[in-house]
């Protein structure tokens, strides 16, 4: 059996695509044929690259800017790829941050709201928006990016964040039992990446210390997670909902 990932004809939206991980599956799935809906909050520089790199690629794009914790904003971001391309049949629901670490005792309940708006409460307004027009194709995929913090619980801090991405985990679930068959959802739990969220978040001498408790002994690549989610949007998983996969490296073994 030949497996296809060929996307040529379809449409994907994916957020948080102006850096990092979303950038590089955006790019991966202009590259296999789609036209991507590339939105992005404040990273407008990058992002106006990523579209050059998307058109070199020979697939189309577009630009959408927007705060995904606003429902108009959320919504005005599904109906602008769907008034350009006149569909949709991919979205990937990547962006999120854990804001601001934070222990339990200590966080604000506005920060933890805040936490729980940019990654759950933006996927599920994207997602609820987006769910007529994936019907519509009769083999819509929603692709879900969580985090590893999921399985660690979130250290240093990274409470809110990792309950946050737990709800996004369940939420996939509930997707899968809702939308088959018409719409598959599946989920991409992340390692250690080496992108710009782990400048932020993470020390120089705490993603050396990842690469050696990683069996794998390095880091991963945005690159990496897009290979998985390109197989997850594909035919060649057309009979995959529901899946969680793990692209860690071999840090945690479900």
């Amino acid at each position: 059996m030949k497996m296809d990932f060929d996307l040529s004809g379809k449409v994907a939206l994916v957020t948080g695509s102006g850096t990092g991980i979303g950038k590089a599956i955006a790019l991966c799935l202009a590259r296999n044929g789609a036209a991507v809906g590339i939105h992005y909050r404040t990273s407008q520089k990058e992002a106006e690259q990523v579209l050059e790199e998307v058109k070199k690629t020979g697939s189309d794009g577009i630009l959408v800017q927007a705060d995904l914790t606003d429902e108009k904003q959320a919504n005005l971001t599904v109906d602008r790829v769907v008034s350009e391309f006149g569909r949709l049949d991919i979205l990937v629901n990547n962006a999120g941050s854990p804001v601001k670490r934070s222990r339990i005792e200590d966080c604000p309940v506005e920060l933890w709201k805040n936490v729980f708006d940019v990654n759950i409460t933006s996927a599920f307004m994207i997602t609820k928006r987006a769910i007529p027009h994936l019907r519509n194709t009769k083999n819509g995929a929603i692709v879900n990016i969580i985090s590893l913090s999921v399985q660690t619980g979130g250290a240093n801090g990274a409470g809110a964040y990792a309950s946050a991405k737990g709800a996004l985990l369940v939420f996939t679930r509930t997707l899968v039992r809702e939308l088959a068959p018409e719409i598959r959802a599946n989920a991409v739990i992340p390692g250690v990446i080496e992108t710009h969220h782990h400048e932020i978040f993470s020390t120089p001498e705490r993603m050396q210390q990842y690469k050696k408790e990683t069996p794998m002994g390095r880091n991963g690549t945005p690159e990496e997670v897009a290979g998985a989610v390109l197989y997850l949007v594909s035919d060649a998983a057309s009979f995959t909902t529901g899946a969680i996969i793990d692209i860690n490296g071999g840090r945690f073994l479900r």
